[in-house]
Formats: structure tokens, sequence, C-alpha cells
């Protein structure tokens, strides 16, 4: 199959102008089980950035080309609202939306288009080789704590010249190991402070437990609001939202979430939102399922409430 898709591409390019290039992925490395790892972390973080839009890709080359979820990652990722169609149904408004949206993630990026390794021809033509640049790209920009693995393709460079196709072959770095991922792979390995607390005697427990829960009262009184039972009163989302508000100094608008949950989704919902919203800040909550909050599993709630008291503690 790959074989196949190899030469299709080939064929496809015969046809194009004189001095245009393009770079094709030999089929042995689109089996690279390294490269279907990073499609499947990317896909992973896809996914969980778009969990709250309700969006799901399943496919990296099919479901990225037409620029929905390019736009709603520029919207989530950096805050940018385009004043575009949400389902571009023709290829000529396909194509017009990921210009707008392409000069977006660009300036987003700081990435000059010219030096960019990826287009609007070759995201709209589902390039896989352009879409993980961009896709890369963007993670690096705004999740650098995301763990890439390294990944390297064998690539042929074809150009259309006057006496055919030109071919070199060449080796195409799509992820690097730098200092900082390799720190970031190592600090990942390491048993998290509160996964280390869970283990000692109860009484230390619960002595950082009423830490905690002092820190959050302390923030909390000038809402008027009092936490007793750290156990099972941040299970629907709601004092955990409003805390997030008062410590990271934003009003959270009440059609965001259910202020009365009712029954587990609307908890869930009100979860996820503050589960978001915190790893927008950088806090290193990626790990915490919502459903185990709203589940009143303690040490996912305590893991929560310690990165917020770790960075607020002394303000």
């Amino acid at each position: 199959m790959a074989d196949y898709r190899a030469e299709e591409e080939r064929d496809e390019f015969c046809n194009r102008q004189e001095g245009e290039k393009r770079m094709i992925v030999q089929p042995t490395s689109l089996e690279d089980p390294k490269l279907n790892k990073l499609k499947e972390v990317l896909v992973e973080w896809i996914n969980k950035t778009l969990k709250f839009e309700h969006i799901v890709v399943r496919s990296l080359e099919e479901d990225l080309y037409d620029g929905l979820v390019l736009h709603h990652l520029l919207r989530r990722l950096a805050g940018v609202q385009l004043h575009v169609e949400e389902i571009a149904l023709s290829t000529e408004a396909q194509v017009r939306k990921l210009e707008l949206i392409l000069t977006a993630l660009n300036e987003a990026l700081e990435v000059n288009e010219e030096k960019a390794k990826w287009n609007i021809k070759l995201i709209h033509s589902r390039d896989l080789l352009s879409t993980l640049h961009l896709l890369v790209a963007l993670a690096s920009r705004f999740q650098p704590d995301l763990v890439l693995p390294v990944v390297s393709v064998e690539i042929v460079q074809c150009e259309v010249t006057k006496s055919g196709i030109k071919a070199d072959k060449q080796t195409e770095f799509i992820t690097f190991q730098s200092n900082s991922s390799a720190e970031l792979e190592k600090e990942s390995n390491k048993e998290c402070p509160i996964d280390e607390l869970f283990k000692l005697e109860a009484h230390k427990i619960e002595t950082v437990k009423k830490a905690i829960l002092h820190f959050v009262n302390k923030n909390m009184t000038s809402l008027g609001l009092n936490v007793t039972d750290l156990d099972k009163q941040f299970a629907d989302g709601v004092i955990l939202l409003l805390l997030i508000g008062q410590l990271e100094g934003f009003f959270i608008p009440l059609c965001e979430f259910f202020l009365c949950p009712v029954g587990s989704s609307e908890m869930l919902h009100n979860v996820t939102l503050a589960l978001d919203l915190l790893i927008d800040q950088g806090f290193p909550v990626q790990s915490v399922d919502p459903q185990d909050i709203v589940s009143q599993d303690v040490p996912a709630t305590v893991k929560v409430l310690y990165s917020l008291f770790k960075r607020h503690k002394n303000k």
C-alpha cells in the first residue's frame, strides 16, 4: 500500500510545472514505528487540545486538509479568531480558508512564509510531511513540555526539469532531540511529588492536605466560600474554576460552565474546562483525567490543587 501511494505521488508530480519541487517520503519510512508513534502523539495532543470543542481527529492526512481543525487549533492555542466559514465544502472555499489560517499560524509561530516547510497547496493535498512539520512547530511553540519522539525520514526530493524529473534522496528530520526535550523526558520518568506523598504514612498526607486546604480557603474568602472537605468539594468543578479565576486573575464567564451542575456529565464539563485552563496557563496537569476528579479520586484532586499551591503559595 505504501509503495502504491509513493508511485501515485510521483506520477501526479510528473504533470507539474517546470521548476516545481516536491518531497516524497520513501515507503520504508512510512512504516517506521517512530513515525507512527509521532503521529499518535500528535493526534492525541490535538484531541486533548480540542476536547472542549468536541472535535476528534483520527487521521492527520485526512482530517486537517480542509482547514477546520487548524482553525480551531489557531483559536485555542494562539487566541486568534478568524471570520471564516466553519465548514468549507468546495475546493476553492477550502483553499481560501487555508490561506487565511496559514497566514495567521505563520504569524503566531513567527515563521517566514518562504521558509516554512508547509504551504496551502501541500496541506490541502494531504501531504503528510508538511502536515507533520506544521503540527510539530505548533506543539513546540504552544506546548513545549510535550515529549515528541525523535523522527527522521528518508525522502526523495523531486524537481521538474526540461529533461524530466530530477530525483535526489535525502534524510529529513521532523523532530530533533534538544537539551530541553531530553530534560523533559527525564522529568517525565520521575514520580510526581504527590504520587510520592501518597506512599507515606496517613498523618503526613493529612498534614499536606491541611496546608493546601488552608491555602484554598485563604484565597476563597473574598468570594464568601469555605472548603471543609478537600476530597469531595472539588468533584463538580465549580470551586476549582472559581479558585483558578481568583489565583490567575481572570474572570470565567458563567455561560462557560455549570454553576449548579446536575449529573456527572455537567460536572465532567466543569472539571474538563478547569484542567484545560490550567494546561493553557502552563500547569503540569496533563496526566490528570477529569473523570478522576469527578469520581473524587483524592490523589488526582490533590495533584491539581498542589500545582496551584506551588505557584501561588507566596503571593
